[in-house]
């Protein structure tokens, strides 16, 4: 095996994913290993980990399998195929903002709950300090 290629459990370290949730987006079409070794082990390259690292961000986000293929083929057409026309080039690139824009809704809507919540774990931790007992001297 050469430097370029890296077996199931160096990516899984690398993408914070488990080998299950790895063999799974495998099974559902989101990622192919780029080869195989001799053994028959699964073989990825940096552009693997970088789909699974997509993967990664986009599932605390909220967004479905399906959602993250249709990305991921909008973003693969665009990254393969210089020879798109115009049109479709657009069309493409509505698609790759539609998920921008969804995201940034969804970053927003993560930020007002961290809010709340930290606004609610300095509430306790106020409570916690007017109500302990004076630390003896």
């Amino acid at each position: 095996m050469d430097g370029k290629h890296m077996q199931i459990g160096e990516v899984a370290a690398r993408t914070e994913l488990s080998l299950r949730t790895i063999r799974h987006y495998e099974e559902t079409g989101l990622v192919v290993p780029s080869a195989r070794s001799r053994g028959g082990f699964r073989l990825y390259t940096e552009n693997d980990v970088a789909r699974l690292m997509v993967i990664r961000r986009m599932k605390p986000l909220g967004f479905t399998l399906d959602q993250m293929r249709d990305l991921l083929d909008a973003t693969d057409r665009l990254d393969a195929d210089a020879t798109l026309g115009a049109n479709e080039r657009e069309a493409l690139l509505e698609r790759v903002r539609t998920y921008q824009q969804e995201a940034a809704e969804q970053v927003e809507k993560l930020r007002v709950q961290l809010s709340r919540a930290e606004d609610f774990e300095g509430t306790l931790r106020a409570r916690l300090e007017r109500n302990a007992p004076a630390a003896r001297a």
